[in-house]
């Protein structure tokens, strides 16, 4: 595999699924440094941190570096990379780190590359960052191929819903099942009115991720747990409050805390730059909105400047024992990245 780039290879290297990214983290400060950043370091959260320029603007290519359990062989085939993070989301870390490493960045910008932790659990890395860096502009790291940029996620929350009623015979009335399912039911009916003719991404996508049910000598008892996806214009405390909030006779209580869906501006400065730097490197470029959430759903409202999420590789391939990158769409990725710091005035090609 000698054809494949260092620091694409030396990340899929090291199995790193959340809560055990140390290894690869450190190899990637070591790489970042060998590469001429000007600094590379571990932060306090445990993400790696590489930094180039020293100027008062600040571009952050936040890419994460853990992934979903399940080992995949690293192996390559026809130009084609298989591997457990080659598409969500090493591949995009990497390609962020290359590109910037083949860049000379302006005197009155600065350039940071992050390889987050924890972004496939509760997203600590990112929740610590927040209040770390002040950008003028923000990329983060997740696949949606190489001509094609990301503008939108989801937002979510989880909740417990549940039903406790005195026991009687089945002859005198309904269960705690009965009374909680009815009223899901209901809900899903009010769900199928709000969405009708909207897009997926603005639609609300509730779901039951589990159900128990039991009874003792006085009481009958009932519970779910159910996820949402969240649209835009409804927020997590929204749908807690006026959705579930509308169910009779259901406990309802938050189980996560809910993360808020974001969308950015297309006619953006930086939604520009890359709709410029893909045609410049014969794409044709094309926006997309995502169903799930990511980092930027936690970043970018907290930051307030144009983010959006790019990198190489197809997210359908995202957690499947399937996944795989192509290094020729790598290798545009990284030339795209340069172009858009570029149209950015932070940085040209070295």
């Amino acid at each position: 595999m000698n054809h494949v780039p260092e620091t694409l290879l030396g990340l899929l290297q090291y199995y790193s699924p959340t809560g055990q990214e140390a290894a690869a983290v450190n190899w990637l400060v070591q790489r970042m440094s060998y590469l001429g950043f000007n600094q590379a370091f571990v932060d306090q959260a445990g993400n790696a941190v590489g930094i180039k320029g020293n100027g008062s603007n600040q571009i952050v290519l936040l890419g994460h570096i853990d992934t979903v359990p399940g080992e995949i062989l690293l192996r390559e085939e026809e130009g084609i990379l298989h591997a457990r993070g080659a598409v969500d989301a090493k591949g995009p870390l990497a390609a962020f780190v290359d590109a910037l490493a083949g860049s000379s960045v302006h005197p009155d910008w600065q350039v940071v590359v992050i390889g987050a932790v924890d972004e496939e659990g509760d997203s600590k890395g990112a929740r610590y960052l927040v209040d770390q860096y002040h950008p003028q502009f923000a990329i983060i790291g997740e696949p949606s191929q190489w001509n094609r940029v990301t503008l939108g996620y989801k937002g979510s929350q989880h909740a417990r819903l549940s039903v406790k009623l005195p026991l009687v015979h089945s002859s005198q009335g309904g269960s705690a099942s009965d009374v909680l399912l009815a009223a899901w039911q209901a809900l899903l009916l009010k769900v199928r009115e709000y969405n009708a003719g909207k897009s997926m991404f603005d639609q609300l996508l509730p779901t039951v991720l589990s159900i128990n049910s039991g009874n003792d000598a006085y009481a009958t008892q009932a519970q779910l747990q159910v996820g949402v996806r969240l649209p835009v214009e409804v927020s997590p405390q929204g749908w807690m409050e006026e959705w579930l909030g509308s169910l009779e006779g259901v406990t309802v209580e938050p189980s996560l805390g809910g993360i808020s869906a974001y969308k950015a501006d297309k006619n953006s400065s930086l939604s520009r730059a890359f709709l410029g730097a893909i045609r410049a490197a014969s794409g044709t470029p094309g926006f997309v909105s995502k169903s799930g959430t990511a980092d930027i759903n936690l970043v970018a409202p907290a930051w307030g400047c144009p983010a959006v999420a790019y990198g190489p590789g197809d997210s359908n391939l995202d957690h499947t024992p399937h996944e795989h990158i192509s290094l020729e769409d790598f290798a545009r990725a990284v030339q795209v990245l340069q172009g858009v710091l570029q149209r950015l005035g932070a940085a040209n090609p070295a």
